[in-house]
């Protein structure tokens, strides 16, 4: 459930949902005049981002150009005069990590050579749930958590590859190395209200943009 009266007294020019039936949430905030939308056509209430603005882009663009990935509503990207804002929601490998084959050796690549192509351009922020709790610190219990969808090897590895490698800051963890906080719960943790989950959504600037850092904190 989203609280807009939080979002009432931020003073920021826009906001991105990076999961959710995102129509819902469409012209709920006075002054967000340009509000864009994607969800998924293969499934119904399967996945969905959008993101709200005070201020017109320049374009729109909506997946990442390859029908493959394009079918759930996954990714939003919009241009600025000065950057590329990117909303993503990650597909996650799933229950019995049906899908990490898909998500580390097709999405994953696919999606940041995508990003990468736009920074030819541009500098670009990345932001939304990437669904990879990349570091031990951003998830509860670690040792236990290694066969679960999100804190793979496979998952961490690809991360590296296709972010870390690339040159690609994580802005919390950058400005707050040693902070823990979660953004994602599971079942049972958010019925047992034990306050433990996982890291996983993230904001992340190129190297071209990280002399102006974005601030970042975590409200959870």
């Amino acid at each position: 459930m989203v609280d807009f009266r939080y979002f009432s007294v931020m003073n920021v020019f826009l906001f991105c949902f990076p999961e959710g039936d995102v129509k819902d949430f469409m012209n709920l905030i006075p002054g967000y005049e340009y509000n864009y939308w994607s969800c998924s056509v293969a499934r119904l209430d399967y996945s969905g981002t959008g993101v709200i603005s005070r201020v017109k882009p320049i374009s729109v663009q909506y997946g990442i150009g390859i029908a493959e990935h394009d079918q759930e509503g996954r990714v939003i990207t919009l241009e600025f005069e000065n950057f590329y804002l990117v909303n993503a929601y990650v597909p996650n490998s799933g229950r019995g990590l049906r899908r990490l084959v898909y998500r580390v050796d097709n999405w994953d690549p696919s999606f940041a050579d995508f990003v990468e192509k736009l920074e030819s351009f541009k500098p670009v922020i990345v932001c939304g749930d990437l669904n990879c709790a990349r570091q031990s610190i951003d998830i509860h219990n670690p040792p236990a958590k290694t066969e679960d969808a999100g804190f793979t090897e496979e998952e961490r590895e690809s991360f590296q590859i296709n972010f870390d490698m690339r040159g690609f800051v994580d802005t919390f963890r950058k400005q707050h190395p040693k902070a823990v906080g979660y953004t994602f719960w599971g079942e049972n943790q958010r019925r047992n209200n034990k306050g433990v989950g996982g890291w996983i959504t993230f904001l992340r600037q190129d190297p071209s943009s990280t002399g102006s850092m974005i601030r970042t904190s975590s409200r959870t």
